[in-house]
């Protein structure tokens, strides 16, 4: 199976580590995985500061071969919110309980360029110590590390 997932991964936390493994168990030994990660200029919406792209692909490099997962997998450049997953030939996508409208939206714009309907596999977020998501956001604000622990 060929399977879809994307983000800017930066920092690399437990809900990624989810999204990113998820994906991997969907394609399979023989499958194949797409991910899709953010470019610097294509991250400058976000709130909070953001590693160079060489950075945050070496951290998801880092955690994909530590997982020695089977499927093959690729790391291509994410300029907008679609990506190639509007024309590629794929399977499915994984998205969490946030991106899950960048989905829909896909097989939105898919169907209307009578390109096939992809499965959309949800994740539930990984929630941190208080109970609330853990995200880029709270951990670079200071409240949360990447495994969801709160900062004192």
């Amino acid at each position: 199976m060929k399977v879809m997932v994307g983000g800017t991964f930066d920092p690399l936390h437990d809900g990624h580590k989810r999204l990113l493994t998820r994906s991997f168990e969907l394609a399979g030994p023989d499958g194949y995985v797409v991910i899709g990660l953010t470019t610097d200029t294509f991250a400058r919406h976000k709130v909070h500061p953001i590693h160079e792209f060489s950075k945050r692909k070496a951290d998801l490099e880092s955690f994909i071969a530590g997982k020695n997962y089977p499927a093959r997998w690729v790391i291509e450049p994410l300029n907008d919110r679609y990506g190639s997953a509007i024309d590629a030939d794929f399977d499915a996508i994984v998205v969490s309980e946030e991106t899950l409208p960048v989905a829909v939206e896909i097989n939105k714009v898919r169907r209307e360029k009578k390109k096939g309907k992809v499965d959309i596999h949800q994740i539930t977020c990984v929630l941190a110590e208080d109970g609330r998501w853990i995200s880029s956001t709270r951990i670079w604000r200071g409240e949360i590390d990447v495994h969801g622990h709160l900062i004192r």
